[in-house]
Formats: structure tokens, sequence, C-alpha cells
């Protein structure tokens, strides 16, 4: 059963530098997943990174807003504030509660990175729940592993995660992921600063201290099966992403139909922390073209 509940004090503000309360509560299975919304119009449903939690899409929503659309961001199991008992699950059910209890079918899907991973299986599994999908720095599982190349910043960068788990400190293992995916793995250190740093570290620490929210449900690999998404498709990758993301990021583009490539300058992994207002103008123009919905 999906039941949405408010809880205490008010929604986040697109103005603070970390926002922590949700708008609402969405109970489903034993989890309590937490929401925020901005705005009001045509539904889009965020889907955060794996290194990040709902909180990443703060200053895209209200971006989103002023276009007429409304933004959903939930924190998965595991990440952010949702609250949970371990169990057995599926994150697209998941989903699927949250936009089931916001009224948000079908919607646009924004998904980053994992999020996209999930993004592409909602569309695959629910057609007639996408309007149309945006993938950033995503790939979709069952890619093909022989595709990918890395660079010698990469490869230097995990092993240094390895040494860092190895002697089980996290907090370094943290700076070190925030160095790889916010800075990008080629890029100095520290290349991002402010508030959009503060906050990545933030929720990367949460979900790196977060326990186990038990097995996630297993589903049919995506990539062989790209083609049957016959919604407009925005593929976003920022120029100081993984090596190996640009050559798959292309053949994505060749295999699902509707499928339009952009790469953003001067970002990574993560745009909406960096560079939310490009990235919010790039998917507002994209979804200009695409409707109306």
């Amino acid at each position: 059963m999906t039941t949405p509940t408010e809880p205490a004090g008010t929604g986040p503000s697109p103005h603070s530098t970390i926002v922590d309360e949700p708008d609402l509560w969405v109970g489903h299975g034993r989890a309590e997943l937490a929401v925020s919304t901005y705005g009001s119009g045509t539904p889009v449903l965020a889907l955060h990174a794996g290194v990040c939690d709902r909180r990443s899409w703060q200053w895209c929503g209200p971006a989103w807003a002023d276009a007429g659309f409304r933004t959903i961001a939930y924190d998965r199991r595991g990440f952010g504030g949702t609250r949970y008992e371990p169990e057995a699950y599926d994150a697209l059910a998941d989903a699927r509660a949250v936009t089931e209890a916001t009224l948000a079918r079908p919607a646009v899907v924004v998904g980053n990175s994992m999020g996209g991973a999930l993004a592409v299986d909602l569309a695959l599994a629910h057609p007639d729940e996408v309007l149309a999908l945006v993938l950033v720095g995503a790939l979709p599982s069952g890619a093909p592993g022989e595709a990918w190349v890395q660079s010698d910043a990469e490869t230097a960068l995990e092993a240094e995660f390895a040494a860092a788990a190895e002697d089980d400190d996290v907090e370094r293992v943290n700076r070190l992921e925030v160095h790889y995916w916010l800075d990008g793995p080629a890029q100095p250190d520290g290349r991002v600063t402010g508030a959009p740093r503060d906050l990545m570290l933030e929720m990367n620490r949460r979900a790196l201290a977060a326990p186990s929210p038990g097995d996630d449900a297993a589903r049919p690999k995506a990539w062989s099966r790209l083609g049957d998404i016959d919604v407009p498709t925005l593929l976003v990758l920022g120029e100081h992403d993984e090596t190996g993301l640009r050559p798959l990021t292309h053949m994505m583009a060749a295999h699902l139909p509707r499928a339009q490539p952009t790469f953003l300058d001067g970002t990574a992994h993560c745009p909406m922390l960096d560079r939310p207002d490009a990235l919010a103008s790039t998917v507002r123009d994209f979804l200009a073209m695409a409707g109306p919905f």
C-alpha cells in the first residue's frame, strides 16, 4: 500500500545550501521514502546517482518549475532521509509507489548514473508511464563490457579507493569518490568548491554509513532492449566524466530510436551540482522540442 504523509516542518527552499527535510513520505513495504517536490505542471521524476540523494536536484527543480514542470525527487533505500528496515524489495516498485502517491504518471523521467539505469528499466517495464527520458552520465544494465575504456587517472584513483577501503578509512573513501564523480578523475581534486562540494560530501557520507536495505529484485538486462524505448531521449554526458562513457553514449544513441546526445563542457558526472543552470536549461530546451506533454 502506498501512503503519502506530511512530515513536520516545511518543504525545501531552493536557496538553501543543504536541504534536508522532505515535503512528504511515501510508505512502501518496510520503507518510508523521503520525497521533495518543486513547482507544478507536467511531472518530472528525478532519480539520483549512487553517490547522491534527492537533494542533488535542489537547484534544477526550481528552474524546471519556472518552465512549468513539477519535479518529484526521492531518496532510494540506503540514501538520504529514507527510513527502512532490511527486506527484499524492488527499486522499480519503489519508484512507481512515488509516482502513484504524487499523481505523477505519466512523467518525464530524469536519471543520473544509477538513477539513469533505473529510468531505463522503468521505460522498458512500464512504457505508458514515461513521457520522455533524460539520462545523465547513465549506463543501462547489460552494457557491453568489451567497449569500456579507462584512463590512467581513473585506474590510479580506483587503486586509491581500494587502499582506503582496505584500511576502513571511510572518510578518505568519501573524499576520493567526490573527487572522482564531482571533479572528474582527470581533474584536480577540489575543482568544484562551495555548496555543491559540501552537499555531495554530506550525501555520500550518509550513503557510505547507511545499513544495507536488503536485496533489490533482479530485472532483465536493458541494453539489448534499448530499441524498444520509443520516447524522446536526451543523453547528457559531462566533459570530465569517465572516459568509457563517451563511446558507450554514442552506442546508446545508435540503439535508442529517438535519442539525442549532448555533451556539457566544464562538468563531470553530476552536472546538477556544479553546473545546474546549464543542465536545467539543456533539459528545458529538449523538453520544449520534444513536447507538448
